[in-house]
């Protein structure tokens, strides 16, 4: 008989706003902005839930965001904190399973089917992740259980902040048929107001379509869509495999699909990977450029070129090329990152010609 899976989602609340507030005790209980800062045309990051209520969210201008709240702190990003931080909450996860999938610095799937610690319930387990995590960082973290990776993503946004959600087999036709179309990833502003305008607002009323007519209406994502509201999602969870690379992404807040903030954001990352390789004393020839789309698929473009740099300028000069290559704008992205691989020790050389493309609560036992 098939053995029924146990994934856990866990995902850090505005975490970097919070590693701020919790470096700066002072700043606690107020809003945090980490981004650009509102003189200059920089764009915000991520911010703290006492910044959300003023209707500030990621990749929205600073200028803007200070407009709405002016009584905010804007603070620059620290990546290399973050990037210590989330190597903390990593190894947590990995004293319960090897079956470990990041999807950013502040969120991973976790199988614990067979999990090191012989714990029966997937609860339990998230449970005790997220008091580790609290005790060994400071910062709280939501979860969402269930039987595969959709309905365990879904339910750790249900509860938001320093919330659990448990969705079980049995409960988990009953917490779809309920849960608004617009909570289902994949279905985007457009999709949502096509589906509303055929009366499909939950996921019960998006049951009701067959298959075939869910293909005729929405293409490839028909299949997709069919499936979802079935509870269906066969995807495994996959470990993350070290690469010779070094990278930067980041997670935005709300999707978004307006290009020139979306290369403000890549400016900033470029900034961080230029003083993480120099600081390191590398540099690397292939370029690549990570997008995640609201729908959650991930796509990357990359570019190989004579010379190996570690330069933000020239690392940009590519970047903005690469970013030509995807359909972000025309679809909007939730996830941006650079990484600069095919490494070498020394810093960067200057270019001699050209670059050449390359292959680019009471919670339920579960």
């Amino acid at each position: 008989m098939h053995k029924i899976r146990k994934i856990i989602h866990i995902d850090m609340d505005a975490f970097y706003a919070a590693i701020e507030q919790r470096d700066r005790p002072d700043l606690k209980g107020k809003p945090v902005i980490v981004g650009g800062n509102p003189d200059n045309r920089g764009v915000v990051a991520a911010c703290s839930y006492e910044a959300r209520k003023y209707g500030i969210h990621s990749a929205m201008s600073s200028r803007m965001a200070y407009k709405l709240c002016p009584r905010a702190t804007f603070l620059p990003p620290r990546f290399d904190t973050y990037r210590s931080v989330s190597a903390q909450i990593m190894n947590i996860f990995r004293e319960y399973s090897d079956l470990v999938e990041p999807l950013s610095l502040d969120e991973a799937f976790i199988d614990v089917t067979h999990n090191k610690k012989n714990i029966a319930s997937a609860t339990l387990i998230a449970q005790e992740i997220r008091k580790n995590i609290h005790a060994k960082t400071g910062l709280t973290a939501s979860a969402g259980v269930s039987y595969n990776k959709f309905l365990a993503k879904v339910a750790s946004d249900f509860d938001k902040p320093d919330g659990i959600t448990v969705v079980t087999p049995d409960a988990a036709q009953d917490f779809i048929n309920k849960l608004p179309i617009r909570k289902f990833f994949g279905v985007g502003k457009v999709t949502e107001q096509k589906m509303l305008s055929m009366g499909i607002q939950t996921g019960a009323d998006l049951k009701r379509l067959a298959r075939l007519e869910l293909e005729h209406l929405f293409g490839k994502s028909g299949e997709y869509f069919y499936e979802i509201s079935r509870g269906i999602d066969s995807r495994p969870v996959t470990p993350y495999r070290v690469r010779k690379s070094i990278g930067q992404e980041i997670t935005l807040d709300k999707d978004i699909d307006d290009v020139t903030g979306m290369l403000s954001i890549l400016q900033d990352i470029a900034r961080e990977l230029e003083e993480d390789m120099q600081q390191k004393k590398l540099s690397g020839r292939t370029v690549t450029l990570k997008l995640k789309y609201h729908d959650f698929k991930s796509i990357t473009r990359s570019i190989t070129l004579e010379d190996r740099t570690n330069s933000a300028g020239i690392i940009m000069e590519h970047i903005r090329k690469l970013l030509e290559k995807t359909d972000a704008g025309a679809k909007k992205v939730r996830l941006l990152g650079i990484t600069l691989s095919n490494l070498s020790e020394g810093p960067h050389k200057t270019r001699k010609k050209q670059p050449s493309a390359a292959k680019q609560l009471r919670l339920p036992i579960f």
